[in-house]
């Protein structure tokens, strides 16, 4: 998905633990609000014994909106009480991009 440069991307790796109760729900609740968040771009996420999810943002004001949400507020304390062992989250300018698609 190629956007126009430069734009932010947010992204939070992750370990999960054990009890993973409400997780997936809550992960699909805040795709769709972080969607219709202003300044959303887009979303790429994998999963392995490392989590990693890149969202995509027009502008630092967009991610700190998003950061501040009510309901992202929520997910963030679940995460930290209940579903992750540790996550680390880096906000970085994408200046270039360019991709290789196989035929």
């Amino acid at each position: 998905m190629t956007r126009l440069t430069p734009y932010y991307a947010v992204i939070f790796t992750s370990t999960q633990n054990e009890d993973l109760s409400g997780y997936e729900d809550m992960a699909n609740k805040m795709e769709t609000l972080a969607k219709q968040q202003k300044g959303f771009l887009g979303i790429e996420s994998a999963r392995n014994n490392v989590g990693i999810t890149v969202s995509y943002w027009e502008s630092l004001e967009a991610i700190k909106s998003w950061k501040q949400d009510s309901e992202h507020l929520l997910a963030q304390q679940n995460g930290r009480t209940q579903w992750y062992n540790w996550y680390h989250v880096r906000i970085c300018k994408v200046e270039r991009e360019y991709d290789f698609k196989s035929k």
